[in-house]
């Protein structure tokens, strides 16, 4: 039942237990007067009591405080009852010296008994609600081989070589790897890497190309013949040519993606003192939607490259785990279907963000305790997905409303999803290593697991009612990146800074680094816009194999800032549109 203060204010009482840290922006005590409307899309927390944890109830007394249980006694007079919800606000109520501070004890008792014969068993909240999910987690073989058939990927096996994470520890357990290649000659690439981070297959494409991605080559290795083999069978993968793609080249690094995000929450704040006029101005300074169109844009390169031939195309950033993960995903968005549907999505994103080894617990920085190694990478990639929602809007399955839960979900350290650096981190928490010790060990559900948040009506809205499944290929932007034409079997190119330049040899230590020479200029802003229109008047019968491939425009207004995700505090967007479609729902969206 809900809570009534003295001042007759209602508040829902739903909450949890839960005695990892939390982050200081995630938690804000909040009262609701009479009349207030739920948040359409969040609802009322007491419309899901059913599936609330029990409370965690403090009292404070001076300078001591108790937690409380339904069994719990209490030896001294209260002053203040402290209630940790769970949707991660903090209730406050003061004993004054008139009113209830007689029946204090007895008043807070009975709320703690209450609460907990409502709620059953603390246990039984998870389960009821995870069995349906449909999202692949890839924390067993069996996960790997299922997408590994669908994909089609005769060539490539799952490889158990770091089951035990003693290759690498921020690498996931399971790797596909080439069917030829043993897993002793496997083990003799990973010191050859940054991090020990080897090549891997992340996507196959159904007209022969492989998309792999790599740490970059470990400056001080010294590999022997059979070592340089190895690695040569994982790169080429069975083709006769092999495309290496820097990614830092191109991207942002993930300082730049910082700085450019507190810019933009700044002017977004209702309280910004930027002057309507300078708005504009201001929100090109920022250079968040420049970035959003580099993302876009080598994300298109890199699938057209995938869709004209059979080939190898390797993703390299010098560690993997940031520039890789937004790239490799964006690129699947773009080119696989099954990537566009909600299951299918949510399967992408556990596959090349959270087993693959992103630094969330650090770029996300919800503990508050490493500023500055906190960079917003993840959302950067939502910012990208939903400019493509925009362009290709009965592509998707899922909606804005999706997106914009999945963002608000980011900053909730509720989830084991996105709570963890690596895989082996969150393991070591599930099996009572020293993490779990230092959280205090309550089981943390999957971020996928909606049910628990959301009712069935709301998580209708994350369905898209115009998505049109097997719809074709859409080309909006440039099929092809600018440089020289690929042919020639035996062909090693790089592709960095819009440009393709063939190289001599494939690794660096045959000739003591990668050549740089022979890069042709990538092509400016203006003239990309043009090579847009001239492609989208071609005839067709272009050399591209685009089935179910979308390639976006990304020149000019064409990029647009998510309104609905980061002005949410903004008058305009609260009243329009109406509330009643499914545009306003979003536009009210979740309060962080």
């Amino acid at each position: 039942p809900p809570l009534h203060s003295t001042q007759s204010s209602r508040v829902p009482s739903t909450a949890v237990t839960s005695s990892a840290a939390l982050s200081s922006h995630c938690l804000r005590p909040s009262i609701h007067p009479r009349g207030w409307r739920c948040d359409p899309l969040m609802g009322c927390p007491s419309d899901r009591e059913a599936k609330a944890g029990p409370w965690r109830p403090h009292l404070n007394s001076f300078a001591k405080a108790k937690v409380l249980t339904a069994s719990s006694t209490l030896k001294f007079i209260p002053e203040e009852l402290v209630l940790y919800c769970r949707d991660f606000r903090v209730l406050r109520f003061r004993f004054h010296d008139s009113g209830l501070e007689p029946q204090a004890s007895q008043v807070t008792l009975a709320i703690v008994q209450a609460q907990e014969r409502s709620s059953g068993s603390a246990g039984t909240w998870y389960d009821s609600a995870s069995s349906s999910a449909p999202t692949l987690l890839f924390e067993s073989p069996c996960d790997w081989e299922k997408e590994l058939r669908r994909l089609g990927a005769a060539g490539w096996r799952v490889s158990p070589v770091n089951e035990r994470f003693d290759m690498a520890t921020s690498l996931p357990k399971y790797l596909w790897v080439p069917s030829r290649l043993l897993d002793n000659e496997l083990k003799r690439a990973f010191g050859h890497f940054n991090a020990r981070r080897i090549p891997r297959l992340c996507w196959h494409h159904p007209g022969g190309s492989d998309l792999l991605r790599t740490a970059g080559f470990h400056a001080d290795s010294d590999p022997e013949k059979e070592d340089v083999r190895s690695v040569e069978a994982l790169m080429l993968a069975g083709h006769t040519q092999c495309v290496i793609v820097e990614t830092a080249a191109d991207l942002p690094s993930p300082a730049e993606i910082q700085l450019s995000y507190l810019k933009l929450r700044a002017l977004c704040l209702p309280d910004s003192s930027v002057a309507d006029e300078k708005w504009l101005s201001a929100l090109e300074g920022t250079h968040w939607l420049d970035h959003i169109r580099a993302c876009v844009r080598k994300a298109s390169e890199v699938a057209a490259l995938l869709a004209e031939r059979s080939r190898s195309v390797i993703l390299q950033e010098s560690d993997d785990r940031d520039l890789n993960c937004l790239l490799a995903s964006l690129v699947q968005t773009l080119s696989d279907p099954h990537a566009r549907t909600q299951a299918g999505f949510q399967s992408l994103l556990q596959k090349e963000w959270v087993v693959a080894g992103h630094p969330f617990l650090q770029r996300l920085n919800l503990l508050r305790d490493n500023d500055r190694e906190e960079s917003p990478v993840f959302l950067l990639f939502l910012d990208c997905v939903w400019q493509l929602l925009q362009q290709f809007p009965a592509s998707f399955e899922f909606t804005e409303t999706y997106l914009v839960a999945l963002h608000d979900s980011s900053y909730i350290p509720f989830f084991s999803t996105l709570l963890f650096n690596c895989q082996w981190e969150r393991d070591r928490r599930k099996q009572g290593g020293c993490l779990a010790k230092e959280t205090g060990g309550p089981y943390l559900p999957t971020i996928w697991d909606w049910a628990l948040r959301y009712t069935t009506q709301q998580r209708a809205q994350f369905r898209n009612p115009a998505y049109t499944r097997g719809s074709g290929s859409v080309l909006n932007g440039s099929s092809a990146p600018v440089g020289a034409a690929l042919s020639g079997n035996g062909a090693v190119y790089l592709f960095a800074k819009g440009a393709l330049s063939p190289q001599t040899h494939l690794f660096p230590w045959k000739s003591g680094s990668l050549s740089r020479k022979g890069w042709r200029r990538a092509q400016s802003s203006e003239s990309l816009s043009e090579q847009d229109r001239s492609l989208r008047s071609k005839p067709s019968g272009c050399p591209l194999q685009p089935d179910g491939l979308l390639l976006p425009a990304s020149a000019g207004p064409l990029i647009r800032l998510w309104r609905r995700c980061y002005l949410r505090g903004s008058q305009e967007v609260q009243v329009m549109p109406a509330p009643g479609t499914l545009a306003g729902r979003v536009g009210v969206g979740l309060r962080l």
